[in-house]
């Protein structure tokens, strides 16, 4: 299919017409945070075997990595991989998120991501318009460099999220309960208060609202 007739679908039908028409050169990363589950879900349904790329920075909340673990088991996901940041990065980005997040970011995120998808066409996420900021006019098939990024539940608002998680019954994020809306490391996350946006947790205080491996075109990213 065209990117054009991709962008007519979205949910499960567009996960398995990617899956479909990108044997072999398609992956889903996951943060496996607050909504994640439902992404998952569906490209379990689809086809459980697909890779899913997991970045665990160093900084996530014990809590992110055992769910991960619980979700990987409850759904039957086969093939999720791990990736991190090489020692020298991390190294290097020890406590910058004190002093310089979008450095920590790139040092932590979005050098590892981008060496890790390096071999696909096309990328899943679980990006959706409702969470606003530079989301809101997101499209749900969009090139980045060379790279088809695809976004199934980009239309879908929290009712529907809500929705999925009850008719399947899939498993909550611990920290849901505790408030948090948008998972991401812990020394940048906070929960969100009623009204907020469920990203106004994520580096709250600072005018940064993704933190670059949505947003940088994938490709340019040096060593």
């Amino acid at each position: 299919m065209t990117i054009a007739s991709l962008a007519q679908l979205d949910g499960k039908e567009l996960i398995a017409a990617v899956a479909r028409d990108y044997v072999g050169r398609i992956a889903v990363t996951s943060s496996f945070g607050a909504e994640s589950a439902v992404l998952l879900d569906l490209v379990a349904q689809v086809d459980p075997s697909l890779p899913v790329i997991f970045l665990d920075t160093g900084e996530l909340f014990d809590e992110t990595v055992e769910y991960r673990l619980e979700l990987q088991a409850k759904l039957g996901l086969t093939n999720v991989i791990v990736v991190r940041p090489t020692d020298e990065d991390r190294k290097a980005a020890e406590d910058l998120w004190r002093t310089d997040i979008d450095r920590c970011c790139e040092l932590r995120k979005v050098r590892p991501l981008a060496k890790a998808v390096a071999g696909f066409t096309a990328l899943i996420d679980g990006r959706k318009r409702a969470h606003g900021a530079e989301r809101d006019a997101m499209a749900t098939v969009q090139l980045s460099g060379d790279v088809v990024k695809i976004s199934p539940l980009a239309n879908w608002d929290a009712h529907q999220i809500e929705a999925h998680f009850v008719a399947r019954d899939l498993p909550r994020h611990p920290l849901v309960a505790q408030g948090y809306r948008s998972i991401g490391c812990w020394p940048c996350t906070r929960p969100t208060k009623p009204g907020e946006s469920p990203r106004a947790g994520r580096w709250a205080g600072s005018a940064k609202t993704e933190c670059g491996i949505h947003t940088v075109p994938l490709g340019t990213v040096k060593d």
